[in-house]
């Protein structure tokens, strides 16, 4: 804790933050330039897609060399943070070429497999967790199963962010306030190599908002939305499953909590269905927030509001253990509730105003002149 007071010692976390949101910023518009030149451009072609006009996609290139520069002046490149740059670079690389010539579902998730062994390969590993329960051994040690456990988190954060990019600035707004919350947490803990790291990933984020925000002028394509899920994934690896407390288990998912959430239901809908659980479609949280009569900037703050809560009831666990963790659930369902009238709102607003509009059934119709 006295880490965190020290001017000294939070300086790298302050400058990774600042370099990598100079640069983000500043190499967007060369990146815009570049997606126009190699065909990276998001055409509006189904009902799934928000926009109305063609926008140019792999603005994650900015955010990807930012975070790279900034880990690479300030951090401490150990094992683990090598395999996460190699790793991360891998998804890139796949990202700029479907950004720009589409790939195939199989290739890319083979890839991402391949980037997370990578991870894993140089320790990116969930060796083991504390036990939620109230009986048994006080860890649960994973063993040989410690690897496909670890590669299913990597490969499943990273696609569930990858699933949420479907409005101006969510996927990129999301990613911020989890990578705040883990800088947060790191802060608190005393972990100044995991503060660095979440830093960087914190000022790429914020350097490409201005960009992606509604209206944007840029999308962060595969490239972004795929690197930042990798990131929060491998990060929470080395720094909240370490944490050998019952937090451990409980935080990540927290943090992690609205893309997880909305991948795992829109998977469940699908399949309900008897429909591929990969097929796009509009079964995702903004889209039904959309539906329900907000507009894009609305949807997007609501579901903002969402993982803010949700940080900082991962900040209060951390910070107070189970005595506040009710008081954390209870705000959980506060959240939800405010959302579910918020996002009912519009929509019943806008039948009403319809109603009004309407002439009564009895009204003579008015003449005309």
């Amino acid at each position: 804790m006295n880490g965190f007071f020290d001017r000294t010692s939070v300086m790298p976390v302050i400058l990774s933050l600042g370099v990598s949101l100079i640069l983000s910023f500043c190499l967007t518009p060369l990146v815009k330039w570049l997606a126009v030149k190699i065909g990276a451009v998001d055409v509006p072609k189904d009902k799934r897609r928000m926009h109305d006009h063609p926008i140019p996609r792999l603005g994650g290139l900015a955010i990807f060399i930012g975070f790279v520069v900034a880990v690479l002046l300030f951090a401490d490149v150990n094992r683990q943070l090598r395999g996460i740059l190699l790793g991360g670079c891998i998804i890139v690389a796949v990202g700029v070429v479907d950004d720009s010539h589409p790939l195939g579902a199989g290739i890319k998730f083979i890839l991402q497999i391949v980037a997370a062994l990578i991870a894993v390969w140089h320790g990116v590993l969930i060796e083991m967790i504390a036990n939620p329960l109230p009986f048994g051994d006080h860890y649960w040690d994973f063993g040989i199963m410690a690897v496909p456990i670890t590669v299913i988190w990597i490969v499943a954060v990273t696609n569930s962010v990858n699933l949420i990019d479907g409005l101006d600035g969510l996927a990129d707004g999301v990613s911020t306030i989890a990578a705040l919350t883990m800088l947060i947490i790191a802060l608190l803990m005393g972990d100044m190599g995991m503060g660095v790291i979440c830093a960087a990933l914190v000022g790429g984020c914020i350097g490409f908002i201005p960009y992606n925000r509604n209206p944007a002028k840029i999308f962060m394509g595969d490239t972004g939305a795929t690197f930042l899920g990798f990131v929060l994934a491998t990060v929470s690896v080395t720094g909240l499953f370490k944490l050998y407390a019952v937090i451990s288990f409980v935080v990540p998912f927290i943090i992690l909590g609205f893309p997880i959430f909305d991948t795992v239901s829109a998977f469940t809908r699908r399949i309900m269905k008897g429909q591929n659980p990969m097929k796009a479609d509009r079964s995702h949280t903004h889209h039904k927030l959309i539906d329900m009569g907000m507009n894009q900037k609305q949807a997007v703050a609501t579901l903002y509001l969402v993982a803010t809560v949700l940080g900082l009831c991962a900040v209060m666990i951390v910070t107070s253990g189970y005595l506040k963790v009710i008081l954390s659930v209870a705000a959980l369902i506060g959240t939800a509730y405010t959302v579910a009238r918020i996002a009912r709102y519009p929509h019943d607003h806008h039948k009403h105003e319809e109603a009004l509009a309407e002439p009564a059934p009895d009204a003579p119709a008015e003449k005309e002149e």
